[in-house]
């Protein structure tokens, strides 16, 4: 009897476990569906502004203009900026992350060059912290949905020591969102612009949709020509101020874009793990209750036979 009821507060503790996960699971696919809605509603906006930088780089010569977030100098020191999660129960979504920026210092060093990290995310604030490693600025628990002033705040920061000369170049080490079960993590140098990284090229997006009740994911090949400026549209502004508006913002919509991304990413992670641990409760519960149905015939089996034998010992 011991062991049957061992085995029933387990089936028990398994059942409300899986009821937990399913739970997660449910709460992560609805945020999942507006972080991806919310990096589809982005994209154009930064494809269009893209645009607009690249046709003034072909009218005005941005070689010939001399700014700041444009001029590129000798590497000393780089500054990567990690996008990690704050809490976990999300698969190997940290980890790889986590992994991918190691290996990316790393090869830092190897090159003689220094390395500071810009780290948004308890997870891989916890990891570098516990090493050791040497880190510039941290960010913990932003909005689960990113918005512009959380990035405005961030990318101001980090451009404020790229001019000031304390980082030569900043990269942007985050994971981009593939698919509900794929995330690629991926580097992004954000600083310094580069003209010719400024022209846009076709984006392979993926959209969420719901078939027959269930997630799935459709692909959609999106065309971003690029149009020359005419030749007889005028300026009022010169080169040096138009840029100097429009470059900030690029910057700060490119770290927006990047968190929207990880977002995404990290959301659509926590959902296949919830699923697979709701799944594999499913299939513990289903065997526990096979051995203590196994158990209890036994039992019953066993109190049988000495009832009979007692009875046969009595006659």
């Amino acid at each position: 009897m011991a062991n049957l009821k061992s085995i029933r507060d387990r089936i028990n503790s398994v059942k409300n476990t899986r009821k937990i996960t399913e739970a997660m699971r449910l709460v992560a696919a609805a945020k999942v569906r507006r972080a991806q809605q919310q990096v589809l509603d982005s994209r154009p906006f930064a494809d269009r502004l893209a645009q607009v930088l690249y046709r003034l780089q072909t009218r005005l010569k941005l070689e010939d203009v001399d700014l700041p977030l444009l001029r590129a100098r000798q590497v000393k020191t780089v500054g990567l900026l990690v996008i990690s999660g704050d809490r976990g129960l999300c698969g190997a979504y940290n980890a790889n992350i986590i992994r991918y920026a190691e290996n990316r210092a790393r090869e830092l060093q190897e090159k003689g060059l220094d390395y500071q990290f810009i780290i948004i995310g308890r997870k891989a604030l916890q990891y570098f912290s516990r090493r050791q490693q040497p880190i510039l600025a941290s960010y913990t628990n932003l909005p689960q949905i990113p918005s512009a002033t959380e990035s405005a705040k961030i990318a101001t920061e980090f451009t404020d020591n790229f001019l000031t000369g304390k980082l030569d170049r900043v990269e942007l080490l985050y994971s981009r969102f593939v698919s509900l079960i794929s995330s690629k993590p991926i580097t992004q140098t954000i600083l310094p612009l580069e003209p010719q990284g400024l022209e846009p090229k076709d984006d392979e997006i993926f959209r969420l949709i719901i078939k027959d009740g269930k997630f799935g994911v459709q692909r959609e090949v999106l065309e971003t020509t690029v149009r020359e400026i005419p030749r007889d549209m005028i300026f009022e502004q010169d080169a040096v101020q138009l840029l100097n508006a429009l470059l900030p913002l690029y910057v700060n919509n490119q770290l927006l874009r990047a968190l929207r991304e990880a977002t995404a990413s990290e959301l659509a992670a926590r959902m296949t793990a919830m699923s697979n641990a709701s799944d594999n409760a499913a299939e513990l519960a289903r065997i526990l209750t096979l051995s203590y149905n196994k158990a209890r015939q036994a039992a019953i089996t066993q109190e049988i036979i000495e009832v009979v034998s007692g009875a046969a010992t009595v006659s």
